[in-house]
């Protein structure tokens, strides 16, 4: 008897590991409006586990899009990847689920401003003393919400299927196709790949 295997995306299962934690946590705070502000030491955890990897595929992502720019900092990726996708501050993504649309990139069409919720990490993260309030329920939301985006726009290079999340469900970028995502970049985008299906 043998195991046949597939190459599997580590990017993607470690996003997976990250909704699971997010759905064990639902069963201890009710992800709600009154909640948002509720932090602790498991929402920080989250919260830098997170942006860690936000930092990897937007750093895998800007290569792919513009490799002689080497961008390896929030504002670089802010920069190649709203040239390359002038629609990443109007995305959206639901978690039906708790009745939530998330804005990750907002802060995006304001110029150079990081997202609030990366800015929140680096406050828990350098300053935790004084900050660490900032690791909220409302940040570790929107920087996952903003982790599966950069996630969907990096697997579209080599497919045009995702694994259905959990929680999470774009507003752009995919759509429902059976048990899977279909990834569709919207016309407008600068991407220098195109194995999108007419």
């Amino acid at each position: 008897m043998g195991i046949q295997h597939q190459a599997v995306s580590i990017y993607l299962n470690y996003f997976s590991c990250l909704e699971d934690d997010l759905l064990a946590l639902s069963r201890w705070i009710e992800f709600c409006p009154a909640n948002e502000e509720v932090f602790s030491i498991e929402l920080a955890r989250l919260l830098m586990t997170a942006c860690a990897e936000v930092d990897v595929v937007a750093k895998a992502l800007c290569a792919e899009i513009a490799p002689a720019r080497r961008a390896n900092t929030i504002g670089a990726y802010q920069e190649v990847l709203c040239a390359s996708l002038p629609m990443l501050s109007s995305v959206q993504v639901r978690m039906d689920r708790f009745g939530m649309v998330f804005r990750p990139w907002l802060n995006w069409n304001q110029g150079d401003r990081p997202p609030l919720w990366w800015t929140a990490n680096n406050k828990v993260k350098h300053q935790r003393a004084e900050h660490f309030a900032k690791a909220n329920l409302r940040s570790v939301l929107n920087s996952v919400a903003g982790l599966l985006v950069l996630l969907l726009l990096l697997q579209s290079k080599s497919s045009i299927h995702f694994p259905m999340p959990k929680l999470f469900i774009p507003n752009i970028f995919a759509i429902h196709e059976g048990a899977q995502l279909r990834i569709l970049i919207p016309d407008g985008n600068n991407l220098p790949w195109d194995n999108q299906p007419n």
